[in-house]
């Protein structure tokens, strides 16, 4: 009903929805992230450096952790623990979180931002890119409406939907008090997770500073920036009274820009975004001593970044290449998230990971692709509106002095050949998924991380450090936990089939991989209860250091950095919305393995450096996940 949807008098949908419980309501009453107990922390530690040591190495690392545990580590635990009670509206893990990211002087692209790419339009003639660009467009500015208003459902995570996900449940919990609705939905088997980052959707950006970046937020802002052939453009899309400008006029404006034939800048602006941060800091400063002040701040304070790219997409590997870097000419890679379309409307999104994690760009993508493709705001059909778009858009000049310009030229070199340098490859394993996983009664998680391990002790005979990202999002101000994949058990079932596959009957291999995936279970669940080690180590470390101490001898131990030295990272989405999603590897001599299990086919996308060979891997992977398959179907394998 129109009642519900808010239509202003324009008759577009202000808002997505309008839930009846405030999209804040449990923040207030999230449970805290726990501080694991050293004890703990050290046991699973030694656990996962178990596969990658030999006995020795493992019994020099085996006692510095326990020195460690009984001495300074257990008096730094101490301090945390005091910190952490001391600070009760925030989890331990923030500070040096936000401090790990905006510290880190790397380029953003390829070594932190991600991108998950849409599902194109079910109905192939919206897949035009003006009309998505609309469309999507429209659909952002209703989330952010939606959510500014307190209107956007709270994210809960349903264990129990049939309970818990009703008007029923709904209609109680919101006179539950926020101070406790959290236990109201506990009861029902409904874990709410952190909103505590979704306002830095929109209007954000990472501002370069020396040493230490800053993120910066102007909800006043009402513009949208657009990019296209390296030329900036920004427009009104919200009107003085907050009301969204009606989707013709956008739809008019977009069109003038795909339109315009201004040549592209000698000196593309969105190279700086791909600098060392530092590099691009000093820049900066010159950039605004040079009278670019107000340019900046028009870029800086958008809502977001939409960046209309001139060709389409050959296929999925260009796909990757697209979204994860593409063209810096066209992207501003320091905004919380860039949209990108091309030229045959397909979409997806780069973001900035500083300010959060893929939970919060996940229910975004997943709200604009249900709006913009369930309920457009404009068709085929539609006319733009006749408005003056040469007056409502403004261009964007920037005064570029010589020192600017060598400053592009060099970025520009440095990140071509970077880019040059990575491979992006992809597999679908068509053989089954997650059903079949489950009639087997193992998970399906489980046996993708158990092909990454076999797949790399096949290709390069070794187990090397293992990074499966994990949400804690249950948590108030959670970020992420690591799950580490590589075991003692995917060591042993990986060896079985890759080098001993005649010592064993099919039933031995099937008992291996149960085995694997108890513990990947036992891990996973861990983790999301923020009873992994990694963060806690990581904070103790930081602890240390900030109070001025030596770092401990744990520290400086070898494993330790082999072990944070993460030649496998990955990490897995599934949703309606998105098709694909990826990301660099974390290391120079590492891959970063996206990857999906759906209810029958399994997909990867593996990102490398010369130093490996991604094509490599994949086929490794695939004849893995074949044996794994095969071996659970009860058929004989050959190696």
């Amino acid at each position: 009903a129109p009642g519900r949807r808010g239509y202003s008098g324009a008759g577009a949908a202000e808002f997505l929805h309008r839930s009846i419980v405030p999209t804040m309501h449990y923040q207030k009453s999230l449970p805290r992230l726990p501080v694991p107990k050293l004890e703990d922390t050290i046991m699973r530690y030694l656990n996962a450096q178990k596969p990658l040591l030999n006995d020795d190495q493992f019994r020099k690392t085996e006692e510095l952790a326990h020195a460690f545990e009984k001495g300074i580590g257990r008096e730094l635990h101490e301090q945390l623990v005091a910190q952490d009670n001391q600070n009760k509206h925030t989890s331990y893990i923030t500070g040096p979180w936000f401090d790990m990211y905006l510290k880190a002087r790397e380029p953003v692209v390829l070594n932190f931002n991600a991108f998950m790419s849409f599902n194109p339009d079910p109905k192939p003639e919206y897949n035009d890119q003006l009309i998505r660009a609309t469309n999507m467009t429209v659909s952002a500015i209703r989330f952010m409406k939606t959510f500014r208003a307190g209107y956007l459902e709270p994210e809960v995570f349903h264990l129990n939907p049939e309970k818990s996900d009703t008007e029923i449940f709904k209609k109680i919990i919101r006179f539950v008090p926020s101070s406790v609705s959290w236990f109201g939905a506990y009861m029902v088997n409904a874990y709410p997770l952190d909103m505590s980052q979704y306002f830095r959707l929109f209007n954000s950006t990472r501002l370069p500073k020396l040493n230490r970046d800053e993120l910066y937020t102007d909800e006043k802002a009402k513009h949208l920036l657009v990019l296209r052939n390296g030329n900036f453009y920004v427009f009104d899309v919200i009107d003085r009274d907050g009301n969204m400008l009606k989707p013709s006029e956008i739809q008019a404006h977009l069109k003038y820009i795909l339109s315009d034939n201004s040549p592209a800048p000698a000196f593309p602006l969105g190279y700086l975004t791909s600098e060392n941060r530092d590099t691009w800091a000093l820049l900066r400063k010159n950039l605004l001593e040079n009278g670019n002040e107000e340019a900046l701040q028009k870029v800086d304070s958008a809502m977001f970044c939409l960046s209309l790219d001139d060709f389409p997409v050959k296929d999925f590997v260009h796909l990757s290449h697209t979204m994860l870097h593409g063209d810096a000419a066209n992207r501003w890679y320091d905004k919380s998230f860039n949209l990108i379309i091309t030229k045959d409307g397909t979409a997806g999104i780069n973001f900035e990971h500083s300010w959060g994690d893929g939970v919060a760009v996940l229910r975004f993508q997943n709200e604009v692709f249900k709006d913009s493709t369930k309920t457009p705001a404009i068709s085929p059909q539609s006319q733009p509106a006749s408005v003056d778009s040469s007056r409502a858009v403004q261009k964007l000049d920037f005064k570029l002095n010589d020192a600017l310009k060598a400053g592009i030229t060099k970025a520009k070199q440095k990140f071509d050949a970077t880019v040059e340098s990575l491979s992006l490859n992809l597999i679908q394993f068509q053989e089954g998924g997650k059903e079949l996983l489950k009639q087997k009664k193992v998970s399906p998680d489980a046996v993708a991380q158990l092909a990454f391990q076999m797949a790399f002790l096949r290709q390069y005979n070794q187990t090397v450090a293992t990074y499966e990202s994990c949400s804690t999002a249950a948590f108030k101000h959670g970020r992420t936990e690591t799950i580490r994949p590589a075991s003692v058990h995917t060591k042993k079932c990986s060896e079985a089939f890759v080098k001993e596959l005649s010592k064993h009957s099919t039933e031995e291999l099937q008992n291996l991989i149960v085995e694997c995936s108890k513990y990947h279970g036992r891990l996973t669940k861990e983790a999301a209860m923020g009873q992994g080690f990694d963060r806690h180590l990581f904070s103790l470390r930081y602890l240390a250091l900030s109070k001025g101490l030596a770092l401990p001898d744990f520290y400086q131990d070898q494993a330790y950095a082999r072990m944070n030295h993460n030649i496998i990272s990955t990490s897995t989405l599934v949703s309606p919305a998105v098709q694909l999603g990826g990301f660099g590897p974390v290391v120079s001599d590492g891959f970063g393995v996206g990857y999906q299990v759906q209810d029958d086919w399994i997909g990867c996308n593996v990102s490398a450096y010369p130093a490996r060979n991604g094509k490599e891997f994949l086929q490794c992977i695939y004849k893995s996940l074949e044996d794994i398959f095969n071996v659970l179907k009860g058929k004989k394998i050959s190696s």
